[in-house]
């Protein structure tokens, strides 16, 4: 592991596997390029994430690209995670462009600029495979995120991340059992991994959850400050804080309003109320109406 201006920088045990097997195949220049390219791809991430102010904890190597930690991906936009995500994929256009004008102005070899064109449109490619964590799978949840409250956006994220790794396992061992196709081994690597990463986030939805709501208060600061309204939300005294937490969209500020039939009124709280009542330590079930005893 290194670190460097803050952030560390280490290379996944994959991304190592495949450089074993590299020096053993004789393709360790190709290797040692591809590693070249998964960090020029990862520092356009990494400047656009602190160009916005993210804290970068940590950034992991992948052959395909890499994994960023930040310290508050909870709070932050769609608009950002959106812009930072495609910051990736953007390096590997310029990198593509850079290589065909080298190979065209005769500075490389054809071959070798052919090589380097089609490993960065190949990486750019597969990252925006809509699969979390890959740059498309981020792009799919700033999307859903816009579409739904944040707890289904996390749902449907792991969801359809899994069906399309499943997609991907599919094509890996398909091929096994037909005629004169071989087991595509480095796809169902790459699609294992990628499945068994969102069996374990899909399992880690409620911790991202409650992420989420540690980092309403500063989200509903900035909402504020851009200059949009508050979202009235009505609620039945019935249902449980968790429950209301979970209607909470990503970019929107709400005041609760408590429906009491008995008496015919609306009673009123802020969201942080409900945002308080789940992480005070008291159970997150008990109902709503609860908040004003």
């Amino acid at each position: 592991m290194i670190k460097w201006r803050g952030i560390a920088w280490s290379v996944h045990p994959l991304f190592i596997m495949v450089m074993l097997a590299s020096l053993l195949t004789g393709y360790f220049p190709e290797l040692l390029t591809l590693f070249v390219i998964v960090v020029v791809h990862e520092l356009g991430h990494v400047l656009a994430a602190r160009a916005f102010r993210w804290k970068v904890l940590e950034v992991k190597l992948l052959p395909f690209g890499g994994v960023a930690e930040v310290e508050d991906a909870g709070g932050i936009s769609a608009k950002e995670e959106a812009i930072v995500a495609i910051a990736g994929p953007l390096q590997n256009g310029w990198m593509a462009l850079a290589a065909w004008g080298c190979g065209a102005g005769g500075l490389w070899d054809a071959a070798w600029a052919e090589y380097i064109i089609e490993a960065n449109v190949m990486l750019a490619l597969f990252n925006l495979l809509p699969i979390y964590p890959l740059d498309g799978g981020k792009l799919l949840q700033a999307l859903l995120s816009i579409l739904l409250n944040y707890y289904r956006t996390l749902v449907w994220t792991a969801r359809l991340s899994l069906l399309f790794s499943a997609a991907m396992l599919a094509t890996a061992i398909v091929p096994l059992f037909l005629q004169a196709h071989g087991l595509q081994l480095n796809v169902l690597i790459v699609a294992s991994f990628l499945f068994m990463t969102n069996w374990t986030y899909r399992r880690h939805i409620p911790y991202l959850f409650y992420r989420f709501l540690m980092h309403r208060e500063r989200s509903a600061e900035l909402v504020i400050d851009r200059g949009k309204g508050v979202t009235p939300l009505i609620v039945s005294g019935k249902q449980s804080i968790l429950s209301v937490a979970r209607m909470f969209k990503r970019e929107k500020v709400y005041l609760v309003y408590m429906l009491e039939h008995a008496r015919q009124e609306l009673r009123m709280l802020p969201e942080q109320r409900i945002v308080e009542g789940c992480l005070s330590g008291s159970n997150p079930n008990r109902a709503v109406h609860e908040l004003f005893s």
